[in-house]
């Protein structure tokens, strides 16, 4: 099948990849050259584990191609996804004038019948809003899809590969089956399929991001509890997620939710709600509790050091909102740094992927080193904001002779308190007795 992909950000350069990758003649299609021109000399504009590979294989065998042409990729494509952004308004709902606008182009230049996917994450009803806007610019035929993305960063690839569903929502029952031919390779249980219409399909992808997130802002506040009454919130987790009702998914806690989707759906989810007269109370909780939760963390910080603030050394482990990704997005890490640097410590800081996406946000103020040993040299705390791997298992013997005290705020729970304490290690985390 004929594909083309609009947006080459995680969404829309996985998206595109990977239906390459099962076959189809894919184009990526993005207004930004550096981006495009990057991809064509085998680079990526994003950090993606297992992306590079595939973009050179599908590239190699002629089925994917990138360009800035939004006129070749319309005129040689039967289905268009858009996979541009919509980031928050100043109100926190969804700014959707990039996808109009490229809804608006693409019905000029179309010859014929298209088929046109939003695969962006939409409030409800931005099905009637595109269509309405590719009618007035076309008399051609198409349809429009609702196909939202369940992918996680980090694990973008498999989660497209072998996707726990595909929910596709529309008005005509015959472009169904065209989308399930085109997700065919990916999907070997036909009740995955999830056909729908298109309001519940948009609501559908705020729904699951908003439920997951709060799932991660209650396990915040029930760790804060835990706390005040001694409990362990590691046992109190596993004892909740036993329960088949639950699940064990989304209950760490930590210094809270970041990253390009969490944050900007709830708060458009909340916004869509009071335009509609119908407040969201529940999740407009869970972006309280969310904030709530990465000051705490950077108020422990502070608060330990007092009036030495301005004397002290922190040395920072990860920046990234996640490990397996370079994106800073709402980044409780970047949040945490500000506010230490605003407090007057100096901070020196190392992430396996996000140095260079972090200092194009805080510039000059962000000092990041190559290493996360060489972070330690003259600290007074260690501090860590990311799980990734291999902070899992470092040389604690290391950290503790390296640090000007063997001090540890650790904000994603990654050590067992009684090893931290048999190794001499001063050790604050979340929820747990230490």
């Amino acid at each position: 099948m004929k594909v083309s992909v609009v947006g080459v950000g995680y969404v829309g350069l996985v998206a595109g990849t990977c239906f390459a990758d099962g076959g189809n003649h894919v184009i990526c299609v993005d207004s930004d050259k550096r981006k495009i021109d990057k991809l064509k000399n085998d680079e990526l504009p994003i950090y993606e584990p297992g992306l590079l590979e595939i973009v050179q294989r599908n590239v190699k065998a002629g089925r994917l191609s990138f360009t800035t042409d939004l006129a070749e990729a319309v005129a040689n494509s039967l289905v268009i996804f858009l996979a541009v952004g919509t980031p928050p308004a100043s109100d926190g709902s969804a700014d959707l004038s990039a996808a109009l606008s490229v809804a608006e182009e693409i019905a000029r230049l179309m010859d014929g019948y298209r088929i046109v996917v939003m695969k962006s994450t939409v409030p409800v009803g931005t099905h009637k809003i595109i269509s309405d806007a590719i009618a007035r610019g076309t008399d051609h035929q198409f349809d429009y899809v609702s196909n939202p993305e369940f992918l996680k960063e980090g694990m973008a690839i498999e989660d497209f590969m072998r996707p726990d569903r595909v929910v596709l929502g529309a008005t005509n029952p015959a472009v169904f089956e065209i989308m399930k031919q085109l997700y065919a390779p990916f999907m070997r249980k036909e009740e995955r399929f999830l056909t729908m219409d298109p309001a519940s399909a948009e609501l559908t992808k705020y729904a699951a991001n908003a439920l997951l997130a709060t799932k991660i802002s209650f396990i915040n506040e029930i760790a804060l509890l835990c706390e005040k009454v001694g409990a362990d919130v590691s046992m109190v987790r596993k004892g909740v997620g036993s329960d088949s009702r639950l699940g064990p998914a989304f209950l760490f806690p930590g210094v809270g939710y970041g990253g390009s989707c969490f944050p900007k759906d709830v708060s458009a989810l909340v916004a869509a709600g009071e335009s509609l007269n119908c407040p969201m109370h529940i999740t407009r909780t869970v972006n309280e509790v969310n904030q709530r939760q990465r000051e705490m963390f950077a108020d422990r910080v502070i608060d330990y050091f007092g009036g030495r603030c301005a004397s002290a050394r922190l040395a920072v482990w990860g920046l990234a909102f996640k490990a397996r990704t370079d994106d800073v997005r709402e980044s409780p890490a970047l949040y945490g740094v500000e506010r230490f640097l605003d407090a007057g410590f100096t901070v020196r800081a190392f992430d396996p992927e996000a140095m260079e996406t972090a200092r194009a946000v805080l510039g000059e103020r962000l000092v990041t080193v190559p290493d996360g040993y060489e972070a330690l040299e003259g600290a007074d705390a260690l501090v860590i904001f990311t799980d990734w791997q291999e902070f899992r298992t470092p040389d604690f013997e290391r950290i503790a002779r390296t640090l000007n005290k063997p001090l540890v705020f650790d904000g994603r729970n990654l050590y067992e308190p009684a090893q931290m304490k048999k190794m001499g290690i001063e050790y604050h985390c979340i929820g747990r007795p230490t």
